[in-house]
């Protein structure tokens, strides 16, 4: 029996199922783009198409939690958050949390009937589920991939784990891939890995971009710094092995001494080494703040002079774009980039008063920092280009194009 706040979603309109592990008020990327996408989506289906986005209630930092309702119903939308049991950033704990959430998301749509299921995903995990569900119902599937996980996985887990954990998922990524109709890639860089295993059928080019909150920020100091003051270099996101800031920004601090103060805004697996990595080396030009609303950490971005980010040094990470790179670039500051691969190149080609280093290296780092201009300083062609908004109505007309009709009347 259908609750009559349901009832006011169906009217016989074909339904499109979106799963993501992550939506706000979370605090994560791909939070933040599958919102803009379903904002998109209602846009361009104009009431003739019902959405269902099934999701989890916050749980991305154990140090920010925010109360969201486990249920939202609009005008052609439905938002199911579900409670995920108490779990930490380690692998072990992720994976059973996402089992909860498989399974819960298993009964929720068990008796429910749905034209096309869309699943975005870093970690694989959401879109083999999303993949399963589609295989079963027999619908068209279409997913957003952010990341490459067989490639991740390989690179940072142990070496007697890593070929067997990997074998079993590059059969699941298989089975992924290859039940998709389609198939949208966040980077250019992830091409040469699906073609070559032959999950290049029906590709698409939908990137990360800028939310309207970035938009309407405009660059602060058009003359220099104060003479003497500090370089206030932030970096605001996870604080992980991908991000493995505990291998460089503990010695890069130090070697800058007064020049620089680094403010760290974050939670994650790697928080604690971090933490440990200062402490022996004794820095104290570096703060550890822990995550915060968007609008305050819009405004610290507003207070710094350089904005950082770092990769670890995998080959995993060298395809990878990261959704920071739209975030720091709308601001027109002067960004400081540890990352090699794609990436590298997209900020030499998209994104000026970029300096890049290698991963881990610290000499490399210093001769970027001073190669920078600290001056604010407007991007229009890069806003112009990569405007969030712009790339999700064009992925929601893509999204849409597949959409079935009902198989049949809801009753």
């Amino acid at each position: 029996m259908r609750t009559e706040a349901e009832q006011t979603t169906l009217r016989g309109n074909p339904r499109l199922l979106i799963l993501t592990f992550y939506y706000p008020p979370d605090l994560s990327a791909g939070s933040f783009r599958v919102a803009a996408l379903v904002d998109a989506l209602r846009a361009r289906a104009q009431g003739r198409v019902d959405i269902d986005v099934i999701t989890t209630l916050p749980n991305r930092y154990q140090t920010f939690t925010q109360e969201a309702p486990q249920e939202e119903v609009h005008e052609g939308l439905r938002i199911r958050r579900i409670r995920l049991p108490q779990h930490r950033s380690d692998m072990l704990h992720q994976s059973r949390a996402f089992l909860s959430y498989a399974r819960q998301v298993r009964r929720e749509v068990a008796h429910r009937d749905y034209g096309l299921v869309f699943a975005t995903s870093s970690r694989l995990m959401t879109a083999a589920l999303g993949a399963s569900i589609a295989a079963r119902k027999r619908l068209p599937l279409y997913l957003d991939i952010r990341d490459i996980f067989v490639d991740t996985i390989q690179d940072v887990l142990p070496r007697p784990l890593a070929w067997p954990v990997g074998r079993c998922c590059a059969l699941l990524e298989s089975f992924t891939m290859r039940r998709a109709s389609r198939i949208n890639l966040v980077s250019r860089g992830f091409e040469s890995y699906f073609r070559e295993r032959g999950y290049d059928k029906s590709l698409a080019w939908f990137t990360n971009g800028i939310d309207d909150e970035f938009l309407a920020i405009r660059p602060q100091r058009a003359s220099g710094r104060p003479a003497g003051a500090p370089t206030t270099v932030l970096y605001a996101g996870n604080i992980g092995e991908g991000q493995s800031l505990h291998r460089v920004v503990p010695d890069l601090a130090l070697a800058l001494g007064d020049k620089a103060r680094f403010v760290l805004i974050g939670d994650g697996g790697r928080r604690a080494a971090l933490d440990r990595a200062l402490a022996e080396r004794g820095v104290r030009n570096v703060e550890l703040q822990p995550p915060m609303p968007r609008a305050q950490l819009l405004q610290a971005y507003l207070e710094a002079d350089v904005l950082f980010l770092h990769l670890g040094d995998h080959d995993a990470f060298r395809k990878v774009l990261p959704s920071k790179i739209f975030e720091y670039a709308a601001l027109g500051k002067p960004i400081l980039a540890g990352v090699a691969g794609y990436a590298a190149r997209f900020l030499r080609d998209e994104v000026v008063n970029a300096a890049v280093f290698g991963p881990g290296d610290v000499a490399g780092a210093i001769r970027a920092f001073e190669s920078l201009e600290l001056l604010d300083r407007p991007r229009p062609a890069f806003i112009e280009k990569f405007a969030r908004a712009k790339i999700a109505r064009a992925m929601a007309d893509d999204i849409l194009a597949l959409l079935a009709p009902p198989a049949r009347s809801v009753q």
